[in-house]
């Protein structure tokens, strides 16, 4: 693992770092926050899963999350979306390829070589921060924004025990019914349909819910509503009755603007339930 930067910031250090992947065949990059109390023993843990085009940057630099965390003392991780550089698949459009991982392990060419977001995000790169940072592995919440709100409810659910809250912003909620969603599955996964559903969150909130609390804001001007299908969610959660809180946030939109004016309350959620 190498350091590529290392800040101070609102008492703590805010870290990026670059190691070699096995699971995604090529260097990868991360953003990594620790607060203050970091340097007397571990501190609980919020996985911030961003969405399309986005690298581990967006977050990092556009959300505000690292002034709340630094208050409630939860470090943050910035994973990117995807695997990068010479010899990685791409397409030319926004929304498949580089910058498009979908947190899903491909099964297709050209993509199965180095697309497998799943395993990185799931197994090796928690392995790596917690084998060289001071955080709590026992004390972990996920959230994430559009694409990464696909990833963080899906990984919830199907990963029982590992998260005690997740939370999400504009999530892509109903994959495989959307063109965000059928486009990057088909192409991934193949054309079994049965493969896509382990990565819909609103077929997982029918059959699996979560062993916690949900938290879901979603903007009323989200110029994409017609593609992340939030009411879909939202009603599986109500059918399940599932310990979660919807919010339609009246008048805000798919951007960061959007992001970093309830990230606090997001990170005051998680803290919540990692320090119960």
């Amino acid at each position: 693992m190498q350091t590529v930067s290392e800040n101070k910031c609102f008492g703590g250090i805010q870290g990026v770092y670059s190691h070699a992947s096995d699971a995604c065949g090529c260097d990868m990059t991360f953003g990594l926050f620790l607060p203050e109390e970091a340097q007397d023993g571990p501190v609980p843990v919020l996985w911030y899963l961003s969405g399309l085009t986005c690298t581990h940057e967006n977050a990092m630099v556009k959300a505000g999350a690292q002034a709340w965390a630094a208050e409630y003392g939860v470090a943050l991780v910035f994973p990117d979306t995807s695997p990068r550089g010479e010899g990685v698949a791409n397409d030319e459009a926004y929304d498949l390829g580089q910058g498009a991982g979908f947190y899903v392990n491909a099964t297709e060419k050209p993509w199965a070589p180095h697309f497998r977001m799943w395993d990185y995000v799931a197994e090796e790169l928690p392995r790596i921060v917690t084998a060289n940072f001071a955080v709590d592995e026992a004390r972990q919440g996920i959230t994430g924004h559009s694409m990464g709100g696909h990833g963080a409810l899906t990984m919830a659910m199907r990963l029982p025990g590992r998260f005690r809250s997740v939370s999400a912003f504009a999530p892509i909620a109903h994959p495989t019914q959307s063109d965000w969603g059928r486009k990057q599955l088909s192409a991934y996964l193949g054309a079994d349909e049965g493969a896509w559903a382990q990565h819909d969150a609103t077929l997982l909130m029918r059959r699996l819910g979560f062993d916690g609390p949900v938290l879901i804001d979603q903007g009323s001007k989200d110029q994409f509503l017609d593609l992340l299908k939030p009411e879909a969610l939202a009603q599986a959660m109500a059918e399940r009755r599932q310990n979660a809180t919807f919010r339609m946030q009246p008048g805000y939109d798919h951007s960061y603007f959007f992001v970093s004016s309830f990230i606090r309350d997001h990170v005051a959620f998680h803290a919540e339930a990692l320090y119960r």
